[in-house]
């Protein structure tokens, strides 16, 4: 069995934010970076897939050069070996061109299973693994908080649902499945594992593997700016009746706390 990882390398959320004087990106002088959250929890349960089964474990990554360091941490902690997606026009793509970006990378390796964090802490698109899906033409659930491989090519998932509620489903494999924080203990790299890192494997793929696709971006970025804290002061005249009215009206319609 083959499961491939997908993991990202994104801002820690202590490290402060600094925009650049176009508007357009942050700097990254005082910048610490780590891998996503919720895709350690998605090497995790490969890993754990692993142990139970016999299976190979990839990591995948896009990004720039210092994004190497998520994939020698994960195979630090098991994963056999990684794909490392890197060139500098790879860098303004938009979420459906950096996911056929993937499927052209990967598909080729016929993986049995695809595990994603539900959604990236720094842009949060929600989006890579059911996109990796369609394309792949493969089955796919999402907000997945237990996995449990059956016989026949299958894969029984619990699905966190609103409202407290929970869903299981059954998948055919080959299946890409995007998973909830919470869903297992991450673990941390060993010194034997750290040690291991050096006899790895990394493929490293730039645009030359992907000439079949547009890398224009669909999505043109005006501006970024810190979410900036404002408040008003609004007072309201009349009877009880008339302010208790209108106080109604505010909190239903503008703050939107009341249905």
């Amino acid at each position: 069995m083959k499961i491939c990882v997908l993991i990202k390398q994104v801002p820690d959320k202590d490290s402060p934010i600094t925009i650049s004087e176009d508007n357009l990106s942050i700097t990254d002088n005082n910048i610490t970076w780590v891998s996503n959250e919720s895709d350690n929890y998605a090497l995790e349960e490969a890993l754990i897939i692993k142990e139970k089964n016999q299976a190979e474990v990839v990591v995948c990554t896009l990004g720039n050069e210092s994004a190497r360091q998520v994939l020698k941490d994960a195979m630090a902690k098991g994963a056999d070996r990684g794909i490392f997606i890197s060139d500098e026009k790879f860098n303004s793509i938009d979420i459906l061109t950096m996911a056929k970006v993937f499927t052209s990378v990967l598909k080729e390796e016929n993986f049995d299973l695809f595990l994603s964090g539900l959604q990236s802490d720094d842009q949060g698109n929600s989006q890579l693994g059911i996109l990796i899906a369609e394309l792949l033409k493969i089955s796919h659930a999402s907000l997945v908080m237990s996995t449990n491989l059956e016989e026949n090519n299958k894969i029984k998932v619990k699905r966190e649902l609103e409202g407290g509620w929970f869903q299981w489903t059954t998948l055919n494999l080959p299946a890409s499945i995007s998973i909830q924080s919470g869903i297992n203990t991450p673990r941390y790299a060993t010194l034997k594992g750290i040690m291991m890192v050096k006899n790895k494997i990394v493929n490293e793929i730039n645009s030359s593997s992907v000439q079949e696709i547009d890398l224009t971006s669909n999505i043109q970025l005006n501006k970024i700016s810190i979410p900036e804290k404002s408040k008003e002061t609004i007072y309201l005249d009349g009877t009880t009746e008339e302010i208790t009215d209108k106080l109604v009206k505010i909190l239903k319609n503008d703050i939107k706390v009341i249905n």
